[in-house]
């Protein structure tokens, strides 16, 4: 892995693809968040409690988006609205990283989400030169794992029962791909 992985995520704090802008959230977005945000149904799956208030939501941007680089929000070119985020987290010591997403679930099933992953591994694999990016979903959100599956990653196993979410207990579905998979689908 490159050993500036922190500069390089300063340097690509702006991601494009075809039909969105991946980008630093601003308090702009807070509105847009809030929308997301505040739907037990599209945060129903995540560790974060998501946000009630136009406050909460301008406080989940100040103490997450803002705390580092490798979040980005979800823009939709056509309207510059803010439908979501992605993340990073990476490992240094290991060459790796995973990631998180949360998507408006009024743009599910548009490939929207498939779109900003393919962006973001493509961030890691060819800027960051990590060797694996792995990440996670639960039982009963398996609209995240096809997300992944689009992107190539697979499937290596399921941990039960292997986290306590909002105090339920939640199967772990684990998903995987390193660079040698990467590179033999989209080497120049």
């Amino acid at each position: 892995m490159v050993k500036n992985y922190l500069e390089i995520l300063f340097d690509n704090e702006t991601l494009g693809t075809k039909r969105l802008i991946l980008r630093k959230a601003t308090k702009g977005d807070a509105h847009d968040m809030l929308e997301y945000a505040s739907d037990e149904e599209t945060v129903r799956y995540l560790d974060w409690a998501g946000a009630k208030t136009i406050d909460e939501a301008l406080e989940g941007i100040i103490t997450f988006h803002w705390s580092q680089p490798g979040i980005w929000a979800i823009e939709l070119r056509e309207n510059s609205k803010c439908i979501g985020a992605i993340s990073i987290n990476v490992e240094p010591d290991h060459d790796k990283c995973s990631f998180g997403y949360v998507l408006n679930r009024n743009y599910w099933n548009k490939g929207y989400m498939t779109e900003a992953l393919g962006a973001v591994l493509s961030l890691c694999f060819e800027k960051l030169e990590l060797n694996r990016v792995e990440a996670i979903h639960y039982v009963g959100n398996e609209a995240s794992g096809k997300v992944m599956e689009k992107n190539h990653m697979a499937f290596e196993g399921i941990s039960i029962h292997g986290v306590k979410i909002k105090g339920v207990f939640r199967d772990v579905v684990r998903y995987g791909i390193i660079k040698e998979h990467w590179n033999s689908l989209y080497s120049k």
